[in-house]
C-alpha cells in the first residue's frame, strides 16, 4: 500500500526521510587489504625527521633529453589522444628496442601501451582470472598480484622463496605446484621485494613447461634493465619459443625514472594484443601522450644514462648489504637486482610490530615483510632507492636501536 497522508480531505503522498547509507561495494573488494606500505608512509608523514627506506621509486633525476622531448611534445600541442594502441613512433621505438635486444623479430601488433605497468598487470590478470582458474604467484610478490586474482574469482597458490638460496625461485618447485586448474604462473625478475634475479636456466625450465601444459606467463619485467651483477638478463621474450602464452609487462619508470610519467607496455601475441586493446579503451583509453613522446626519446637516445643509474644502484646495494650485515637480529643476503633488500628476523618475531616501533623510536621508516606474502611476517623490506649518505643515516639510528632489542 502506498504511503499517503490526508491533508484537508486530499490524499497526498508521505514526505520519507531516507537516511543516506554506506556505498554497497562490490563483494571482491573484500580481496583488497590496506597496503602495508601505504599504512608505514602515512604515518611517517605525521612525523619528523624521518628517514625513507620505503618508497620503491627512482629517486634518480628523469635523464634531461626525456624531459626535452616532454617539454617538446607540450609545445607543439600534443596534448590529444593517440590512438587506442599507442603512439605509432612509441611502438616503432619499442618493436625495435625490444626486437634487438632478446633476438627477437616483433611487430607494432605484438605491443599495447599501458598508463604503466600497473594498468598492463592489471588487464592482464582482471582479464584472464575466474572461479576455477589457479594463478601460481612467488612469495613474498609484489602486492598487486594476488588481490587482483582474488577480485576476478581466482585462486592464488604460493611457491615460497626462502632467504637461505638468495630467494631465488625454484623451477622444480613451481613445475611441482602445477595441477589441472593451473591457468598461469605470475613471474617478477628482478623481483620486487627480494630483488632476486632468476637465471636463465629458472625461466626457460618454467616457459618449457608452461607452454607443454598450455599454462600462461604473466612476467613483470619493470626492472629488466637493473641488473647489479655482472650476468645476462633472462627475458620470458628471449626464452620462449613463441608468444602465444606470454605476457611480457614493463614500462618506463624504473629504468628511466620516469614512475610519475605513467607509461607501460604489454608484449605478447598479436592475437592476445587484440583483445587487450578492446579492454583497455574501457579501462584508461590511451597512455599519456606527451609521455609517450619522452618514452620514445628515452629508447632512441644515449643509454649511458642507464648504465650510469645502475652504477649508483650497485654502489648502495653494497653499502646496504654491508649494514644489514653489521645489524642485530638482521639475516641478510645479496640481491642481484631493483633496489631492494628482504631480510629476515628472527622466526619468531612480527615484522609488522617491529617496523611500527622502528618508525616510532628511530624515525626510519622500512616496509613490514606481511605486505608481500603470507609466510614473510618476519622479514622487513628496505629499498635502497636513497643515497649512501641516507643509507648511512638510517642504520646509524638502526643497528644501535636494534642492538637493545630483547628478542
Amino acid at each position: 500500500m502506498p504511503d499517503t497522508a490526508k491533508t484537508a480531505g486530499k490524499t497526498e503522498p508521505r514526505k520519507v526521510n531516507y537516511r543516506k547509507s554506506k556505498a554497497r561495494w562490490h563483494p571482491s573488494m573484500q580481496a583488497i587489504p590496506v597496503p602495508g606500505i601505504r599504512r608505514m608512509v602515512n604515518l611517517a608523514a605525521t612525523m619528523k625527521d624521518v628517514v625513507h627506506l620505503s618508497i620503491g621509486q627512482p629517486d634518480l633525476p628523469t635523464p634531461k633529453h626525456i624531459i626535452d622531448a616532454y617539454i617538446d611534445a607540450l609545445n607543439a600541442g600534443q596534448t590529444g589522444y593517440t590512438m587506442d594502441a599507442g603512439l605509432p613512433e612509441l611502438l616503432v621505438a619499442l618493436r625495435d628496442y625490444y626486437g634487438k635486444r632478446y633476438d627477437r623479430k616483433l611487430t607494432r601488433d605484438n605491443i599495447l601501451i599501458t598508463s604503466g605497468a600497473t594498468e598492463a598487470m592489471y588487464l592482464a590478470i582482471s582479464a584472464t582470472s575466474a572461479p576455477g582458474r589457479q594463478f601460481i604467484v612467488t612469495d613474498p610478490s609484489f602486492l598487486l598480484y594476488a588481490p587482483l586474482i582474488r577480485m576476478n574469482g581466482g585462486e592464488v597458490k604460493f611457491v615460497p622463496t626462502r632467504i637461505e638460496n638468495n630467494h631465488q625461485l625454484d623451477p622444480d618447485e613451481v613445475i611441482k605446484a602445477m595441477g589441472p586448474r593451473t591457468f598461469a604462473v605470475i613471474l617478477n625478475s628482478p623481483n620486487n621485494p627480494t630483488g632476486a634475479v632468476y637465471p636463465r636456466s629458472t625461466i626457460e625450465s618454467i616457459v618449457e613447461e608452461c607452454a607443454y601444459r598450455g599454462i600462461q606467463i604473466f612476467s613483470d619485467e619493470v626492472y629488466d634493465h637493473l641488473i647489479l651483477d655482472d650476468e645476462e638478463y633472462a627475458s620470458v621474450l628471449r626464452c620462449s619459443v613463441d608468444l602465444d602464452n606470454i605476457m611480457c609487462i614493463s614500462s618506463f619508470s624504473k629504468t628511466f625514472s620516469m614512475a610519475g610519467l605513467r607509461v607501460g607496455w604489454v608484449i605478447s601475441s598479436q592475437a592476445t594484443i587484440k583483445s587487450l586493446r578492446r579492454y583497455h579503451m574501457f579501462t584508461t583509453s590511451v597512455a599519456n601522450t606527451p609521455s609517450q613522446f619522452a618514452g620514445v626519446a628515452a629508447l632512441t637516445g644515449d643509454q649511458q644514462c642507464v648504465r650510469d643509474m645502475v652504477n649508483i644502484y650497485r654502489e648502495r646495494r653494497d653499502k646496504i648489504v654491508d649494514l644489514i650485515n653489521q645489524t642485530p637480529h638482521l639475516t641478510g643476503y645479496q640481491p642481484g637486482g631493483a633496489f631492494f633488500s628482504f631480510p629476515n628476523l628472527p622466526l619468531h618475531v612480527d615484522g609488522s610490530d617491529l617496523a611500527l616501533r622502528m618508525l616510532k623510536e628511530t624515525g626510519v621508516c622500512v616496509v613490514p615483510g606481511d605486505a608481500f606474502g603470507e609466510h614473510t611476517t618476519n622479514a622487513l623490506r628496505f629499498s635502497f632507492s636513497a643515497p649512501c649518505e641516507t643509507i648511512q643515516e638510517a642504520f646509524d639510528r638502526i643497528i644501535p636501536w636494534m642492538a637493545k632489542q630483547q628478542f
